[in-house]
Parts: C-alpha cells; sequence; structure tokens
C-alpha cells in the first residue's frame, strides 16, 4: 500500500495537527471467529487486495493532538468494564511516548466501512478481539505521529531526526537539552512529507505497556458521573415500560388500557405486534400503568415448548449425519487395534440469559425523516440496521449515541430489542426511553444454545489416547448473526471452536450437527462463546479419560501436550501454586481444566469442598494465564476474577428452565447472581511468552465448568456430565 493511501496529515480547528490512518480491514469474514490467526490472515490478505484496487482514501484511525499537548483518539470498539479505553490509550501513550493522563478516547460513529473489527469484518466489540485488533494498528499509528513530531522539531533546530529523543510530550534535542512539546510542534508537523516505513517500538522497550496502570474510567464511574445508555435525558423525553407475551413467539390480541390511563402521570399506552408499552413521565409511572392494563394475548404456536423439548431435539439431532470440521487419521482403525480400550461419554451444556445489571433499554426519536438513539450497544451498525428495518427510515440517517455499556456478555451484540422499542418510538414525536424491566430482560432476553455431545476416546496398554470423536448439536448463532461467515458445507465456526482438543492424538474426529430452537427463541453469543460448551465437555472427558488410565489428571495431561509449549507451561504454573498432590481434607477435591482460545492458553485448578448435606464450599481458584503480552497486567486480572465470577454463577447457580413456552425464572431471586461471601480466593499468575496479545474476555469463563465439575468429582468420587448439579446429588 502507498504512504498516501495509509495516512493523511492536517490542520484540524484550533490549529490541532489531525492525523488520520487508513489501515487494512477485511473485505471479508472468511475465517473471522477463529481469533488472533484469522484476523492476521485477514488483514494481510486485505491489504494487497486495497492497493492493488486503488482503494480511495477513507480513514478508519483519528488521532488529534491539540497545540497544549492532549491528545485525542477516535476508538472504534466499546467499553463495557474489559477496559479497553484504558489498555488501547496505554499503547499509544508508549509509542507516541506521551503521559497517559494526556490521552481521551471519542467513540467512532457508526460506520462498517471505517471502522469494522478486522477480526470479523463487522463494528462489534466482542469475541476477545479488541486487543488482537488494535495491537498492530494503534502501534503503527501512534510510532507514525511521533516520528513526525521529530521531523517537526529536527526541521526548527536544523539537525537529524536521529539527533532528537521524545519523552513525556516533548521532542528533546540530545546534544544540546532544548525541547519542543508536542503542542508547539503540531502545525509545522502537519505541513511535513509523511515518513515512509515508520515501525513500532520493539516491546522490549517498552516503559508503559506491560505495567499495571489505573483505569482511566475509574474516576467517572466511582463518583457517578459516567454516563450509560440508561442516563439518557433529553428535553421533552417519556419513559416507556414495556411488556412481551408471557409466551415468547405469541402476540397482542386485544388491549384494555383504560385503568392505565388513568394512572397520574400516564401518557400513552403503545401496542407493536407482540410488546405493549406504557408511556408515561417517569418509569414509576409507567411501571404502575403496565400493572393496570388487561392484556389478552394469543399464544402462538410456542405454548407447549420446554426445555425438556429443546434438550430432546437437540439430543435427537446427533442421530443425523452433521458437518465434519476436522478429520485427522483413522478413528475407526484406532478403534479396532488389538489391545484398544474405548471409552464413550454424553454431555451437555444448559441454556441461559445474560442478565447484565443494567437491563436492556434505549432511546429513540424520530424526527425530520431520520432516527437519533441513544443506548449503550456492542453493535452499532446492526443498531441501525434494526431501526430501518422496522420504519424504512434509511439507515445513513439514523445516527448511533453510544455510551457505556453496564455488562453486555454478548447480549448487546444484538439489536432485536431496539428494533422492538423503534416500532413504539416510531408512534410519538418526541424522544422515549424505553426500558426493559429485569423481568423483562430475563424471560424476553436471547438464549445461550443448549449443546449436546457424544465423545469417544481409545486408549492403547500404556494409557495414552490414540484416536478422539467428538460429535456435537445446537443451535447456529453465525448461521442467524452473521451468514457471511459460513462457508458452504463447512461447519460453524464458533460452535466447533476447541471441539478437538489441545492434545497431540493422531486421530481425530469433529463433526457438528445444527439444530434450532422455535422461532422466537433467538440464539446469540454468551460470554465465552463456542469455547464454553466445547471445553466443558472436552475437559470433562480428559478427566474421565485419566480416570480410566489410572493416571493424575495434571500428569495425563501433560502426557498429550508435547507439541504444545505454551499450554503445557499454564498448566505446570497452576498445578505448582495450586499445591497440586498435597494432602486435602474428607470431601475436598481439587479439579483441573486447561484451554487455548482467542490466542491466549489457560490452565486452572479449582478447590472446593462439599458438605454432607450437599453444599459446595469453594475453596481456591489457580489460573495461570499465557496472554501474550499483557498490555495492561491489573485489567487482565481483573478480567480473569469477572470472568470466573461470571463463570462459576452460570455453573452452580445458572438454572434457566422453559415450560409451557414461557421462561419461569424472572429476577435474581430465581436466577441469582454469586454473592461476595460465596466468592472463593482467586489467584492469578500471568506467565509472559512474549507473544502478541491474545484475547482475555471469554476465557476466564470458559474455563470455569469443566474445572468445577472435576473437582467435584475429586471430592466426591461422583461424575456429573450436566449442570447446575443440586445440592440432594451431593449429599453425602
Amino acid at each position: 500500500m502507498e504512504r498516501r493511501d495509509f495516512l493523511k496529515i492536517g490542520a484540524g480547528t484550533g490549529g490541532a495537527f489531525v492525523a488520520s490512518f487508513c489501515l487494512p480491514l477485511p473485505t471479508n469474514a472468511a475465517g473471522a471467529a477463529t481469533g488472533a490467526k484469522g484476523a492476521k490472515a485477514a488483514t494481510a490478505a486485505t491489504s494487497a487486495t486495497a492497493a492493488s484496487a486503488g482503494a480511495a482514501f477513507e480513514p478508519n484511525v483519528y488521532i488529534r493532538i491539540a497545540p497544549s499537548g492532549q491528545v485525542t483518539y477516535v476508538i472504534p470498539f466499546v467499553e463495557m468494564g474489559q477496559g479497553s479505553f484504558t489498555a488501547i490509550p496505554m499503547m499509544l501513550a508508549e509509542e507516541m511516548d506521551v503521559p497517559l493522563s494526556t490521552i481521551t478516547v471519542e467513540q467512532a460513529p457508526a460506520d462498517e466501512k471505517r471502522y469494522a473489527n478486522p477480526v470479523f469484518g463487522m463494528q462489534i466489540t466482542g469475541g476477545s478481539a479488541s486487543m488482537i485488533a488494535a495491537w498492530k494498528a494503534v502501534r503503527t499509528a501512534g510510532a507514525t505521529c511521533r516520528a513526525m513530531l521529530v521531523n517537526a522539531a529536527a526541521d526548527t533546530w536544523q539537525c537529524t531526526a536521529q539527533e532528537c529523543v521524545t519523552r513525556d510530550g516533548k521532542v528533546v534535542q540530545a546534544a544540546t537539552g532544548k525541547q519542543l512539546s508536542y503542542g508547539a510542534l503540531v502545525t509545522k508537523a502537519a505541513a511535513l512529507p509523511v515518513p515512509k516505513d515508520v515501525s513500532p517500538k520493539d516491546p522490549k522497550a517498552y516503559k508503559l505497556v506491560g505495567t499495571p496502570a489505573k483505569r482511566l474510567d475509574t474516576k467517572s464511574k466511582t463518583n457517578g458521573s459516567a454516563q450509560f445508555g440508561i442516563d439518557t435525558r433529553l428535553p421533552g423525553m417519556k419513559v416507556a415500560a414495556i411488556t412481551h407475551c408471557p409466551v415468547v413467539g405469541g402476540k397482542v390480541r386485544r388491549v384494555d388500557d383504560s385503568k392505565a390511563l388513568a394512572v397520574r402521570g400516564v401518557r400513552r399506552v403503545l401496542v407493536a405486534d407482540d410488546i405493549v408499552g406504557v408511556v408515561a413521565d417517569h418509569y414509576g409511572a409507567a411501571r404502575k400503568g403496565l400493572a393496570a392494563l388487561v392484556i389478552d394475548w394469543d399464544d402462538g404456536p410456542n405454548a407447549d415448548f420446554s426445555t425438556t423439548a429443546w434438550k430432546a431435539s437437540v439430543r435427537d439431532a446427533l442421530k443425523r449425519k452433521g458437518i465434519v470440521s476436522k478429520q485427522d487419521g483413522d478413528f475407526a482403525a484406532a478403534k479396532a487395534a488389538p489391545g484398544a480400550r474405548l471409552v464413550e461419554v454424553e454431555y451437555d451444556a444448559p441454556t441461559m440469559v445474560h442478565a447484565p445489571l443494567e437491563p436492556m433499554n434505549c432511546t429513540l426519536h424520530f424526527h425530520d425523516g431520520a432516527c437519533d438513539v441513544w443506548l449503550g450497544t456492542q453493535a452499532p451498525v446492526k443498531t441501525q440496521q434494526a431501526i430501518a428495518a422496522v420504519t424504512n427510515v434509511p439507515v445513513e440517517k439514523i445516527q448511533v449515541h453510544n455510551f457505556l455499556i453496564g455488562g453486555g456478555f454478548g447480549r448487546r451484540l444484538d439489536a432485536e430489542y431496539v428494533g422492538q422499542a423503534a416500532k413504539l418510538a416510531r408512534q410519538v414525536d418526541f424522544p422515549l426511553k424505553v426500558i426493559y424491566s429485569r423481568e423483562e430482560d430475563i424471560r424476553h432476553g436471547s438464549f445461550r444454545p443448549l449443546y449436546c455431545d457424544e465423545m469417544a476416546a481409545t486408549l492403547d496398554g500404556a494409557g495414552k489416547i490414540t484416536a478422539f470423536s467428538h460429535r456435537l448439536s445446537g443451535s447456529s448463532i453465525v448461521a442467524r448473526y452473521a451468514p457471511q461467515w459460513l462457508q458452504p458445507g463447512v461447519a460453524d465456526p464458533d460452535a466447533v471452536e476447541a471441539a478437538e482438543t489441545p492434545y497431540s492424538i493422531p486421530a481425530k474426529i469433529v463433526e457438528y450437527v445444527p439444530v434450532e430452537p422455535p422461532p422466537g427463541y433467538m440464539t446469540a453469543f454468551w460470554r465465552g462463546v463456542g469455547p464454553n460448551h466445547n471445553a466443558w465437555a472436552v475437559e470433562g472427558f480428559m478427566d474421565e479419560l485419566a480416570v480410566t488410565a489410572k493416571a493424575d489428571p495434571v500428569a495425563f495431561r501433560l502426557a498429550h501436550l508435547g507439541d504444545n509449549p505454551r499450554l503445557k507451561a499454564v498448566l505446570e504454573t497452576a498445578a505448582a501454586k495450586s499445591g497440586w498432590g498435597t494432602p486435602l481434607p474428607a470431601r475436598t477435591g481439587r479439579g483441573v481444566a486447561v484451554l487455548n482460545a482467542w490466542g491466549s492458553h489457560i490452565a486452572m485448578v479449582m478447590e472446593l469442598g462439599v458438605t454432607p448435606d450437599g453444599a459446595v464450599m469453594l475453596r481456591r481458584l489457580t489460573t495461570a494465564l499465557d496472554c501474550g503480552i499483557a498490555v495492561n497486567p491489573d485489567s487482565v486480572v481483573a478480567q480473569m476474577e469477572g470472568g470466573h465470577i461470571f463463570g462459576l454463577t452460570a455453573v452452580m447457580l445458572g438454572k434457566l428452565t422453559i415450560a409451557k413456552g414461557r421462561v419461569e425464572q424472572s429476577n435474581f431471586h430465581d436466577f441469582p447472581l454469586m454473592r461476595i461471601d460465596q466468592t472463593p480466593r482467586i489467584d492469578v499468575h500471568l506467565v509472559r511468552s512474549g507473544a502478541e496479545p491474545g484475547g482475555v474476555g471469554e476465557i476466564g469463563t470458559a474455563i470455569i465448568a469443566p474445572a468445577y465439575i472435576n473437582a467435584l468429582y475429586a471430592a466426591t468420587g461422583r461424575r456429573f456430565r450436566s449442570y447446575p448439579v443440586a445440592a440432594e446429588e451431593l449429599k453425602a
């Protein structure tokens, strides 16, 4: 790519230096769900394509340096607690040699052409891909800005750039000690030629990246000034409380709103397909009005649907032939080999909902043939598309005002709730804030798919695995969410990620059978995505194979990790730090699990005890993680802690059931979150490898279920292949 196609420099308002970078993004998302490998391959392929096509300069990275020295970065990712609004500025500060405190971020507008995530080819934040996507782009942009400021100073002093150094937002002439701030150089830098072949620093020279840094958003989040979508306040705005048909997929037949309209503060009652909204001056009045409605619902075709029926359909799907996503060696021959021991098991992973602390909400205002929407979303372009689909307002006339997000976990990758809200807001001429109650959010959100797994393996006389088979069935989220990611005859890459095991096994086969629940039950990405259910099944099965081989579970895994040194290193670290093999009290055990996904490698040892009456007492989690370069180690540790607690909530407490088409749980009293007094000691050990950063948002959740179920076995001698496990099943 020519330099003129990569970077343009200009003067912004107030004499600011503005660098507009056009960094290569994929023209398609083949392999989009394959994490770091897919990102690198797609970016490399697209660079050559863009150059040969002579594409117009359409910048997707903006850096603005004000005369005051303040640096502003327009960030294409969203902040939902994962720390990207600190870690990504750290990369920029490192390359530009400016204090982290001088960098502010602005949220990029909805524009998939410019701001698509290179891992996915879509403008979304999720899948542990932000650091993977930002690593090269942000560092290259920062290094180029620094080089131009150095050239501006060298031109001022009539010396060479090699005679200058940078530090703390200044260029210093090494021989004389002369200094010029970046702010003083912005005008001259904007007029200079763009330097060629600028490379980021060697990570070994980093002084900021790799060190713990305080989160830039901590102050605003603790003093209450941080703004989330639900905090939106607009002149003339009204608030709507909504209710859906109790049966997912049902419709409104008729509404008696006479009592609701008599509630003080209630202004309107709006109806759209399967939802009814009460519009009021404030949310309290809207909720009172909603309670006063008399609604006759048409339950529709799902009135007899249940989790039992869903599980049966997923289990039955395994009777069909699926799509083979991995095939090495000859499983049948290994199975027939003399002395081979065959082990066969079935696992299943239950459905879940996301239940973020900030429930679904958005504020919409239709005016002058256009629409403004205020919310926190992981997918701003999908938000535009959801509104356009139900209102016929062109996408280009829909402006998304994106906020901080009070919990995403994949739920806010979808925008169907925005489309529902748009149907209501289209009926009024004022800004309308639509808020899902906790009950509506749990009962009418999106669902983590229910999966079933059939696995088989053969062991030789020495206790080594000679063949492994994994057949799994469940919903294909990618087929709904991003069908362009799929290729004919190729399995959903998310559904099968981590299904093949990370171990060296001569013969492997993985086969996936897609099967969907009835329309209305929208399956969606859930924190941990594909590896969540695959690591659960595979690592539980590995423990069973270790028992069959009469081997220690850690030693058994290490014996099969010959060509995976990074995973071997984290497993050895976790075992050593946890005291693996040391004596424990009765009905107390340690469970181990490993996983590599999103360019990261993790091992966990979970220690727990089980009381005679079946109560599980978590004692300690020991995690070893190799995520490559940890840009902000404190944030990485926090991600592990939060991901672990999220996973523990699911595996221990997350019982979601459907009966007669209705989700039976409604709030945190019957779909609880883990409490602080239930949370164990969590020790996180970062293992350095020097690799490029991998993802950390998902992996901390995905490792939990197998470690937990293996620890239960170690404590009780009972093997469980589904969860949550009831206390009755654990009694002495």
